[in-house]
């Protein structure tokens, strides 16, 4: 089920089938440096893509989704939204992660963006954050790019992050 389409993407719900290339994504240490739980073996790959293959099971209008690469029709990311308390206040994070050979080219910030216009028009989210690891100056990047600002720098029981969020 396609969630939405970008000019080059499109996202929809997972399937029993990308768990190959899910865990291609999950096992790369480069992928996941800024992770606290660093790589995933294929056992816990296969538990992350059966926890969101309906979305997210509290939440299933959120979740994170499949992205394709239209033009060669390649899974190369997963991306979306997930919720989150954070401080006590129930966020919604836009969440992003695209395969290494097709990093810089403007496609973490095109999932993004269009994660974020999904977001507003069909969820009627107005606010939405980003948690990024410091350090990750490509996800800071990609925030800034989709007009997030920097609220502050947080810490939760993985350890320090940043916030950047669309505004109050």
């Amino acid at each position: 089920m396609t969630i939405l389409e970008t000019e080059r993407l499109r996202l929809r719900r997972l399937l029993p089938t990308d768990l190959d290339d899910l865990f291609e994504l999950y096992s790369d240490p480069e992928i996941r440096r800024y992770f606290p739980e660093g790589t995933l073996t294929y056992e816990e790959t296969r538990e992350e893509l059966e926890w969101f293959l309906n979305g997210h099971p509290e939440h299933s209008e959120l979740g994170l989704w499949a992205t394709i690469h239209r033009p060669t029709g390649r899974f190369i990311g997963r991306c979306g939204l997930l919720p989150w308390t954070i401080q006590g206040r129930d966020e919604v994070e836009i969440a992003y992660m695209i395969a290494r050979p097709f990093w810089r080219q403007g496609l973490g910030t095109e999932a993004a963006r269009g994660i974020l216009e999904y977001a507003r028009a069909e969820l009627g989210l107005s606010r939405l954050v980003c948690l990024i690891y410091p350090g990750n100056e490509a996800s800071i990047g990609v925030a800034r790019g989709i007009g997030m600002m920097l609220e502050g720098e947080m810490e939760d029981d993985e350890g320090p992050f940043l916030l950047y969020s669309t505004g109050p």
